[in-house]
């Protein structure tokens, strides 16, 4: 995972070569909460797109119990 600079949003994010752009300030503060609103609503479906994996794994899990499979969890194989 790459180490964010949250001191420097320009450094953390790779735009070191670009010359820095004044913006007025609400501008910006409009710009990053956007950017925020936006991160949420994409984790927020990363989430969702988890939980159906996890549904669907537990299915094909229930059924091969149900016909007799054996299934090891992590744990369990230590």
């Amino acid at each position: 995972m790459v180490d964010i600079k949250k001191d420097n949003l320009e450094k953390a994010l790779g735009n070191d070569e670009k010359k820095n752009v004044e913006m007025p300030r609400e501008m910006e503060i409009g710009f990053h909460q956007g950017a925020l609103n936006t991160l949420l609503n994409e984790r927020n479906e990363m989430i969702k797109i988890v939980q159906q994996i996890e549904r669907v794994m537990q299915a094909h899990i229930k059924r091969l119990e149900d016909m007799g499979v054996k299934i090891r969890t992590n744990s369990e194989k230590k």
